[in-house]
């Protein structure tokens, strides 16, 4: 297989290079910097090392991308828990006193060929909000994902597991594999968040495959018709709610209240729920699969322990957990990023990938132990990011990964990959760590 794809603009080879402050350029940690190309291919591919090899150079370096202003990446744990939680980091630049810095966001949204009248929904999300605004929103959704909550769906969540492992065998080829990505890992988070939020069956195909478009890298107006359509097809779904109501978030978010949500905050937090809910648990199972796959000794703890499972999903969040960065943050007034001054306006791009893999909050970060939290604790993983936009789907993304993982091995205990470990092909997404296939032989 090759690592080839057109998922995103082609990208020079991964270099490190100095540059000196051009006119108008950020002007923040040193009067020359390392400056790093946010879509080149290794970075992409492999953010975990290669972001991890920036994080030892340089406390922060220069990221810049075509189309979208340079911003500084953060890369070490307590650089990164900082920016996500201190409140002097915003995500709305509007935020910013005295100043309207532009929206990475929608600079790269718009880059890739989102339409001008949909970037209002990217402003009303639960990404792009802070403070009491944010706060309004969440708790708007918030009772849906409460561990409890979670906790009763999980009968319903197994038996969408065994369906999709019962059918399994009917989808292997001829040549004795069958592909995880389209038969398990992908459908099973899907199903969960539609049936929560209140997608009707008939229409999930059309959420799914407009998704799809979206995770894959697409870009042009291939991209641009996806997320158009799933805006219209969301405010479709709030009036057919509003006529039929039902036990689902729709029903519940726009249902009377003393605080009624805009029909734009309405449609954008179901695009929240719908694309962030199923995206980071599709590629947490399937990344998951392909770490125990290749670290046995891992699975046959696991196996021999399934009580492990909890254990297991943290530390694999955390080692090759599928949201490599979180969304650029806006400082609000001249500031320290520990040794590095950031001014008022400044954008800083928080890398996860590298920040749970520092030495300086997890010892021996690249190995694989699925008993770490139990036998050396220390620093939480921040896969799901930290602080106020801490990811809500936490409990239901890993619940769900703990049942496929357990199940699959269940059903299938003699399972491998069908190529080699080198052979998997990543595909070049900035925002997920992601295969493009996960080919196995449910009996070698």
């Amino acid at each position: 297989m090759t690592e080839q794809t057109d998922a995103e603009p082609a990208a020079t080879p991964f270099q490190r290079r100095t540059i000196l402050p051009e006119q108008g350029a950020l002007t923040g940690p040193d009067s020359a910097t390392e400056t790093i190309d946010l879509l080149d291919s290794q970075l992409l591919r492999d953010p975990a090392r290669t972001f991890s090899q920036v994080r030892e150079r340089t406390p922060l370096a220069r990221g810049v991308m075509p189309g979208v202003e340079p911003m500084w990446v953060a890369t070490r744990y307590g650089d990164v828990r900082q920016v996500l939680s201190d409140p002097r980091f915003v995500a709305d630049p509007t935020h910013v006193p005295g100043g309207e810095p532009n929206h990475r966001i929608e600079q790269l949204w718009r880059t890739r060929g989102a339409r001008l009248e949909d970037a209002k929904y990217l402003r009303a999300s639960l990404f792009g909000t802070d403070g009491p605004e944010h706060h309004r929103l969440r708790r708007r959704v918030v009772r849906a994902f409460t561990s409890g909550r979670v906790a009763r769906l999980r009968p319903r969540i197994e038996h969408i597991t065994h369906t999709l492992l019962d059918a399994l065998p009917a989808h292997v080829g001829s040549d004795g594999v069958v592909d995880l990505m389209p038969h398990l890992a992908h459908p099973l988070p899907v199903t969960v968040i539609c049936e929560l939020v209140g997608v009707p069956e008939p229409e999930r195909p059309n959420w799914s495959a407009w998704s799809t478009v979206l995770t894959d890298g697409h870009t042009g107006t291939a991209l641009g018709d996806a997320l158009h359509c799933l805006i219209t097809s969301a405010h479709a779904l709030v009036d057919h709610h509003r006529d039929h109501p039902g036990d689902n978030l729709i029903t519940a978010l726009i249902a009377p209240h003393a605080d009624p949500l805009t029909p734009t905050e309405t449609v954008a937090l179901i695009l929240n729920l719908v694309f962030a809910g199923h995206t980071t648990t599709v590629n947490l199972i399937a990344n998951g699969i392909t770490a125990l796959l290749t670290h046995p000794d891992q699975l046959a703890l696991l196996r021999n322990d399934p009580a492990l499972a909890p254990d297991a999903a943290d530390e694999l969040m955390r080692w090759c957990g599928p949201t490599p960065r979180a969304l650029p943050r806006y400082a609000t007034e001249d500031l320290r990023l520990g040794e590095c001054p950031i001014r008022k306006g400044e954008a800083v791009l928080p890398v996860l990938a590298a920040a749970d893999r520092d030495p300086r909050a997890h010892p021996d970060p690249d190995r694989l132990d699925i008993t770490r939290t139990r036998t050396r604790p220390g620093p939480p993983q921040i896969g799901f990011g930290h602080g106020p936009h801490r990811c809500i789907g936490d409990h239901l993304a890993l619940q769900e990964a703990q049942i496929a993982w357990t199940a699959l091995w269940d059903r299938f205990p003699r399972l491998t990959l069908a190529i080699a470990p080198d052979q998997l092909v990543r595909e070049a997404h900035p925002n997920s760590w992601k295969l493009s296939a996960l080919p196995v032989r449910l009996h070698p």
